[in-house]
């Protein structure tokens, strides 16, 4: 079978920057971007054109200096919202306007106090606005995991005769379980007229901790392409990480599915957005957090020491990590303590690492963690007599 293609939609310069206390100057939003594109992002949500003069002209600014990815801009779907998306994005090599509507009774009812027919004509002519400034227009529907699927079908069945070239089927609460949110994604391509024309998108929430699982259910179920952010930022609890998204269709190539981002960057580019907006990491993190690939037990140390694929299914080196980290702590055993030792410029026998091992256990029954230098003191303690090698 051949393998086909999921587009990375980047919105962590958006939806990530909605996260209170991590607003970013045009200037910082510029390297990143940057970055971005260079990792391989095929779609660089840059901004809410209308929100403030800061970011129309860091959408402009955006749109200049992006070689290879599309820059888009996002709209309600509201005349003059458009109007000035499309000012902003009038110097992108591949500008998109992203425009949208709520779709479910909870939105149309309270939120927008309308009726479905009205939700859809305002859809329809949000789409066909857009497209008089650019070609590539994509659609959300707001709350889509939420809404009807037979409505959400004719929603999208007008807006792609209006000319949308994307549907993004937003879970916006995070409140769908991956087989409803690909079921959803299923019934769309088996029940929208012209969807085989269109590319659908996943933008999932992590409300309840399953953005990247119903992604990848999308993802599976005919979605091609996925909005996410770098570190999984956004609005709440946050969106689909795209480290996490990129690793597991590497990590799983009988999806037959594959993206374009370079994953060496990955690391760095966590580090990137994490100084930047000031949001530290959470150390257990997926793939780019500081114990993704931290080792503290002895029982998985020994393992990793013998062979790395005991205990990490992937190779640190692929997501821009040096190595693997063998944290010496009261539950690390003899090979970690001789391997860390070893590190240090100690080659211990098997005698010397059982005298060694009892005066380390004291040591790390009082310390959290042991440290390179704490293994010489360590050392002295042991008051080892004979050869002792040091490299």
């Amino acid at each position: 079978m051949n393998r086909e293609k999921v587009q990375i939609f980047d919105t962590t310069l958006r939806d990530g920057e909605q996260v209170p206390g991590c607003k970013l100057d045009t200037q910082q939003k510029l390297v990143i971007a940057e970055r971005l594109d260079n990792m391989g992002v095929d779609i660089i949500e840059a901004g809410f054109p209308v929100s403030s003069p800061g970011d129309f002209l860091s959408v402009s600014e955006i749109s200049k200096i992006v070689k290879n990815a599309t820059v888009c801009g996002l709209t309600r779907a509201v005349k003059n919202d458009i109007d000035v998306a499309g000012a902003a994005l009038k110097n992108a090599k591949r500008p998109r306007i992203h425009t949208g509507i709520g779709t479910s009774d909870s939105h149309i009812i309270y939120k927008l106090n309308t009726t479905k027919e009205d939700i859809i004509a305002r859809a329809k002519a949000a789409v066909a606005h857009a497209k008089t400034y650019v070609e590539d227009v994509e659609f959300y529907a707001e709350d889509a995991g939420r809404t009807d699927n037979a409505f959400l079908a004719r929603v999208c069945e007008e807006v792609i005769k209006s000319g949308a070239t994307v549907l993004n089927i937003p879970d916006t609460t995070g409140y769908c379980l991956p087989h409803e949110y690909g079921e959803k994604i299923k019934y769309l391509k088996e029940n929208v007229k012209g969807i085989e024309n269109v590319t659908i998108s996943c933008h999932c929430h992590n409300d309840l901790g399953m953005a990247t699982a119903n992604s990848i259910a999308g993802a599976m179920n005919g979605a091609r392409q996925i909005e996410c952010t770098i570190n999984g930022i956004g609005e709440r609890a946050g969106n689909t990480a795209l480290e996490e998204v990129v690793m597991i269709f590497k990590q799983h190539p009988y999806l037959n599915l594959y993206t374009d981002i370079d994953t060496k960057q990955l690391n760095e580019m966590s580090h990137l957005v994490s100084d930047s907006m000031g949001m530290m990491v959470q150390p257990n993190k997926a793939i780019v957090g500081s114990n993704a690939f931290a080792h503290s037990s002895g029982i998985h140390q020994d393992g990793v020491i013998k062979n790395r694929e005991t205990y990490e299914i992937m190779d640190p080196l692929e997501v821009g990590v040096t190595e693997s980290s063998i944290i010496l702590t009261a539950r690390s055993g003899r090979a970690a303590l001789a391997y860390r030792a070893k590190k240090v410029g100690y080659e211990l026998t098997k005698v010397q690492l059982d005298i060694v091992y009892v005066e380390f256990l004291k040591f790390a029954d009082i310390k959290k963690e042991v440290m390179d230098d704490d293994i010489h003191q360590i050392i002295e303690a042991s008051n080892l007599k004979g050869d002792l090698i040091r490299n």
